[in-house]
């Protein structure tokens, strides 16, 4: 496997752990639930770009292996969502609109960057690849939202509301990059069985 990608896989596993510790700490001290769920993703990226390190010097069929794994894991930042909106629902308190937005804004930056990173390798190295990029690249669009969810609650509507829609939004983009993770992974399994 080529060296470029797996440093620039590295590169993204490092940023995503970094921004993992900030979102993590500022969603618990604000109550935000599509926070915590971002932050859940951004350790669930950290975790599969880690893997996609280790696994890009596996064989073609170890790698599928890996690829069908990542799918699953892909799926945390969904769990993550439903235990904090569950607790959401318990203490309706809407999060501070500033700290949400803003730090939203950090990690559209860090995603934003690790999906430009990642963009040039996303077919290069099959499902694995495309796991890393479809997990840059949706987290830059919930970033969008969870900023807008910020502005919503500041000024239009001080309700729990737009970060849990929000937080339901990062579940489903979630789900979605599981299947097609999952797919690209049983079709790579299938071409090197």
């Amino acid at each position: 496997m080529d060296q470029g990608i797996r440093r620039i896989v590295l590169i993204v596993a490092l940023a995503n752990l970094a921004y993992f510790g900030i979102e993590f700490v500022v969603a618990l001290r604000i109550g935000s639930a599509s926070l915590l769920a971002d932050s859940a993703d951004f350790f669930e990226d950290a975790s599969v770009n880690l893997l996609i390190f280790v696994a890009m010097a596996w064989s073609a069929r170890n790698r599928a292996r890996a690829g069908i794994a990542m799918s699953i894991i892909l799926l945390l930042p969904a769990v993550a969502f439903l235990w904090t909106a569950w607790n959401k629902f318990e203490v309706p308190i809407p999060p501070e609109p500033f700290a949400l937005g803003l730090t939203g804004l950090g990690a559209l930056v860090v995603n934003v960057s690790c999906a430009y990173l990642l963009a040039a390798y996303r077919n290069a190295g099959g499902s694995l690849t495309k796991a890393a990029f479809l997990s840059a690249r949706n987290d830059a669009f919930a970033n969008v939202a969870i900023i807008a969810a910020g502005a919503v609650t500041f000024y239009l509507w001080s309700s729990p509301w737009p970060d849990l829609i929000v937080g339901f939004g990062i579940a489903w983009m979630n789900l979605d990059a599981a299947k097609e993770v999952w797919v690209a992974a049983h079709e790579e399994h299938r071409a090197v069985a």
